[in-house]
């Protein structure tokens, strides 16, 4: 069965369509304008999306367009009450899989549902094989359990498959560097360099330096001609890691080498040229960086064409377990350790934990954990004092714990159930935008 999302400002129309799906066993959740159907969609994805043609504010094709470029995983079907050969083939132009003309019977729809079921199944056995057969599966070393890391990865690879500049946002230690490194690996540009560019390690003019090269007598300390890094990524991938960090000045000289794939080495005039895909990362949010003027907006908006935020450790607490087991086992052979397993409260203290540094800070705990484990078993006490101190602390002598506290561990049990976010939003006796909200406040 199939999470549908029914978008159409008939209310008879909607109304029909949702008994009849969710009579058929689909999870059905419904909107009756565009706007509205984003709002649902950016909580809950969709595998399938029937989308009326003739909508209010945002039309029909307009909201595809959308879905295309936001929601790959939903599959359209158009709904038109002017059944025509045209507004088909646009439909199909703009991506839609296919197409229901109205008035329509509930089997034309069920049959529909079932072609795009059938669609969907085959396109995930193709991907299915094609993991096995890609050395490391889909993560290629990123391991995840959670399903918004999945989807992430696999818009990953849809951008690899590009010369599309790549913009990775997240915090420090989720894992930037290794989504960029993947991203190459992915490209048909894998044969070639990936130079990667560390912004926080150099000032402005040494930056510039290394990044487009010098010619003897640039400046002071310049006594021979230095190529650049733009210059050894030719044929590759050139990596920008925290670019938000970059003065305004290096900002206008990046945006004239991604736009125009053009740049000149301080001391010379001359234009070159280099065919270098561009990917770009920072723990910074960008649109409060343009905000504030530290960004130059026109810069952001060339390196966001493919933008992918990396959640928190914190925002998916299922793939803790499994990033232990894979740093126990790589620590153990660094280290010549025999530690097999960690005991069970120690393994609810780091699902727990806030862990501000991310998998960086997760790995770090547990190398110091297996460095003083005599035995095969992690145990509190091999553990730094501060996430025993998180843990002591989290509840009172007298059992009360902060309201923040138990409305998020109350928030993630409800979220947990998988239920659909009106039905979640009326257990928990609140609208379904204020449980939108508080979801992307906590980064559940």
């Amino acid at each position: 069965m199939s999470r549908i999302l029914v978008t159409d400002d008939d209310p008879h129309i909607l109304r029909t369509l949702e008994i009849m799906l969710r009579n058929d066993g689909h999870e059905v959740w419904s909107a009756t304008d565009g706007e509205s159907a984003l709002e649902l969609l950016a909580v809950e994805p969709a595998d399938i999306a029937l989308v009326d043609l003739q909508l209010p504010g945002m039309s029909g094709l307009d909201l595809l367009r959308h879905l295309r470029d936001r929601h790959r995983d939903a599959d359209v079907v158009i709904i038109t009450a002017h059944a025509s050969v045209e507004t088909a083939v646009d439909a199909m132009k703009e991506g839609a899989l296919d197409y229901l003309a109205k008035p329509f019977s509930p089997d034309q729809v069920r049959h529909r549902i079932r072609q795009v079921e059938r669609m969907r199944e085959l396109r995930s056995q193709v991907t299915g094989l094609r993991r096995r057969l890609d050395e490391g599966g889909t993560s290629d070393g990123f391991l995840t359990r959670s399903p918004v890391v999945r989807h992430l990865l696999e818009l990953a690879r849809t951008a690899a498959d590009s010369d599309a500049t790549v913009l990775i946002t997240g915090e420090s230690g989720t894992g930037k560097s290794l989504l960029a490194r993947l991203i190459h690996r992915w490209s048909p540009r894998s044969d070639g360099p990936l130079v990667l560019v560390d912004c926080t390690a150099f000032h402005e003019t040494l930056l510039e330096s290394e990044l487009f090269g010098h010619v003897r007598g640039a400046f002071t300390s310049a006594v021979a001609d230095k190529p650049g890094k733009i210059e050894g990524a030719n044929g590759g991938t050139l990596f920008l890691d925290e670019i938000g960090e970059t003065s305004l000045a290096v900002q206008a000289k990046l945006l004239r080498l991604v736009e125009d794939r053009t740049y000149e080495t301080l001391g010379d005039p001359r234009s070159r040229s280099v065919d270098a895909r561009f990917v770009a990362a920072t723990n910074r949010d960008p649109r409060e960086l343009v905000e504030s003027g530290g960004f130059r907006e026109d810069l952001f908006y060339r390196l966001s064409v493919f933008e992918l935020a990396l959640p928190t450790l914190r925002s998916r607490p299922e793939d803790i377990p499994l990033l232990c087991e894979s740093f126990v086992e790589e620590l153990n052979a660094a280290h010549h350790r025999r530690v097999e397993r960690l005991d069970d409260d120690v393994e609810r203290l780091l699902i727990a934990h806030s862990w501000p540094g991310n998998v960086r800070e997760l790995r770090h705990v547990l190398e110091r954990a297996v460095l003083l484990c005599p035995g095969r078993t992690i145990r509190r006490q091999h553990l730094p004092p501060r996430l025993l101190e998180t843990d002591v602390g989290s509840t009172g002598d007298d059992g009360i714990q902060p309201l923040a506290v138990v409305e998020e561990e109350c928030l993630r049990k409800a979220l947990a159930l998988g239920l659909p976010l009106e039905e979640t939003a009326h257990r928990l006796g609140i609208d379904p935008s204020t449980l939108w909200r508080k979801r992307k406040r906590l980064g559940l």
